[in-house]
């Protein structure tokens, strides 16, 4: 059987063993698979056996959360219509502001961050990372966060806001039962982040209560792919220690589904750290160069380079093009965090002619 989390604990440093030899394990054990030297031809996309050669053997479960989804999702875009309108409405105010109004939930539940091992997140909407929410600088946020968890919790949002709004402060702490109204003007642009605030903080950040906030600016930037990239880890036996890392919760994800962006597109991804118990985490790419805009706030590149490291809380817009068809690799250049879950690929693939 498959290591449960709820019956079993393993150490850091038997994952890291575990994983060095190619995979988390599933079913009848591990397995280390080889590349064969023709696999690597130039131009060539790396094949489906080698794109697993690193990561678990299976799946998580259909129906939970699905990192490829989530990638280009905010304001809940991915649900349909009459679902959406749930969680998320935008109307005008009398001065013409767009009010964007959410519906967010604090909720405990179990989520499957690899293959068989299971982690008891706190989250917010079912979920992690959170829900992405997404405005325009100057418009009017205004959310509504009923407390269904079983712990006292908080938002605090990242930009300007009156400190009423701050959610860090004691009173600030919304009960098991409760509900609370954050409303505040979106700004500055750029790239920004929302967590639960209440006291211990890591446990609150680390068991699974954050999200993106995104503002654009108002003179909207260049047309894109746009994805969003969670660096995140997991204590899985509770020792103050990750022994599960990723981008966006499930370890190794986009080694078996590579993420797919087109030859010559401009491509942005919106990257940020929340991670626990590890200082830094970083993002690295194979084959290109990113220019990195830290927090977003500015709209000249502050570096032009292929990894950036980020502290917790740390964010970071990368805007890049694909020049060549093929698999390229991404992860942390931390090695340990690449071999316990944070490593994908993306998939440049040509437009086709009808296109």
């Amino acid at each position: 059987m498959f290591w449960n989390p709820r019956t079993q604990s393993l150490s850091r440093r038997t994952w890291l063993r575990l994983a060095g030899l190619g995979s988390l394990g599933a079913g009848s054990g591990l397995l280390a698979r080889r590349v064969s030297a023709q696999d690597h031809n130039l131009g060539v996309p790396v094949m489906e056996h080698a794109a697993h050669a690193m990561g678990p053997v299976g799946h998580v479960a259909a129906g939970g959360f699905n990192p490829t989804t989530y990638l280009r999702s905010w304001n809940f875009s991915e649900l349909a219509p009459e679902r959406r309108a749930d969680f998320y409405r935008e109307t005008r105010r009398p001065d013409g502001t767009l009010l964007r109004e959410y519906e967010i939930f604090a909720v405990d539940r179990e989520i499957e961050i690899a293959p068989g091992v299971f982690f008891p997140a706190w989250t917010f909407n079912g979920q992690v990372p959170g829900p992405t929410l997404r405005a325009t600088e100057g418009d009017r946020v205004r959310v509504r966060f009923v407390n269904q968890g079983s712990h006292p919790h908080t938002i605090h949002f990242h930009g300007w806001h009156p400190p009423g709004m701050d959610g860090s402060l004691p009173e600030h702490q919304v009960m098991p039962g409760g509900s609370f109204v954050y409303e505040f003007d979106a700004e500055p642009y750029g790239m920004h982040l929302y967590h639960c605030h209440a006291v211990p903080l890591k446990r609150h950040i680390h068991k699974g209560l954050y999200g993106v906030f995104i503002v654009d600016p108002k003179d909207a930037r260049a047309e894109a792919d746009e994805l969003i990239m969670v660096m995140n880890g997991f204590d899985t036996n509770f020792d103050s220690d990750n022994e599960v890392y990723a981008v966006n919760t499930v370890a190794h994800h986009y080694m078996y589904e590579p993420i797919r962006v087109r030859v010559g597109g401009l491509v942005r991804v919106y990257l940020v750290n929340l991670t626990e118990f590890d200082l830094i985490n970083s993002f690295h790419l194979h084959g290109m160069f990113f220019d990195a805009h830290r927090t977003g706030t500015r709209r000249d590149a502050t570096d032009h380079t292929d990894t950036i490291m980020l502290c917790q809380g740390e964010r970071a817009i990368l805007e890049t093009r694909f020049r060549y068809p093929g698999d390229f690799m991404f992860h942390a250049h931390q090695t340990e965090f690449a071999e316990l879950g944070w490593m994908g690929l993306f998939r440049a693939e040509a437009a086709s002619r009808e296109s």
